[in-house]
């Protein structure tokens, strides 16, 4: 697609995704498990739903990076609507996985990964120029950076706001390396993100190629 259509179809999508996000989050909002852990879980999402409106003149993401921010938006506003810890889908795979803990947290650091690294190259292909390998590489090195970045701030946000909220906040679940599989679960999410982008260029190359 070139960008004038891109353009095109951001001015029609961009809308629809802010009205089916704001339908939804208000829906959500309504009766969450846990208020004060619903505040602490959506004032980081805010912010990214502003920075993106307030900026929409001067950067505007492909079609595809705004379906995958979309994506993961929705997830993690049923995260907060539950607390991440007491998802019922989450429950559901507990139970047929037959696992130790509600996966729904470590679900959502995958997708965390996965959804938004595309996003974040696209971000710096466009505008500091990178290409290739070190577009992938960089981006993917951003999303871990970020995993840890956001792991050290919502330990700050909880002891500052709500210290007595910590461990629901924090979705620990009482796994002491929380943390450290969160920053792995975002990272696989993007390596898995970035090599599926790689073959399908690749395929796509390797089939101009053949004609």
């Amino acid at each position: 697609m070139d960008r004038s259509g891109a353009r095109g179809g951001n001015r029609l999508l961009l809308p629809g995704l802010l009205l089916f996000y704001g339908l939804f989050w208000t829906w959500l909002a309504i009766a969450p498990v846990d208020r004060r852990d619903w505040l602490l879980e959506n004032l980081l999402s805010l912010t990214l739903v502003a920075v993106l409106v307030l900026t929409y003149r001067r950067f505007q993401f492909s079609v595809t990076s705004y379906c995958l921010i979309g994506l993961f938006m929705t997830l993690h506003t049923i995260g907060a609507h539950y607390t991440y810890a007491e998802v019922p889908f989450g429950f559901w795979l507990k139970d047929h996985l037959i696992l130790s803990r509600n996966p729904f947290d470590r679900i959502a650091h995958f997708a965390y990964g996965a959804l938004l690294v595309y996003p974040l190259r696209e971000l710096l292909v466009r505008l500091a120029g990178v290409r290739g390998f070190w577009a992938s590489y960089l981006s993917v090195s951003a999303i871990l950076a970020q995993s840890g970045l956001f792991e050290v701030a919502e330990a700050m946000v909880a002891s500052i706001v709500s210290p007595e909220l910590g461990s629901t906040y924090l979705g620990t679940q009482g796994d002491e390396w929380d943390a450290q599989k969160d920053m792995a679960a975002a990272l696989t999410g993007a390596l898995f993100t970035m090599s599926v982008s790689f073959a399908l260029s690749w395929f796509s190359i390797r089939n101009r190629s053949a004609i």
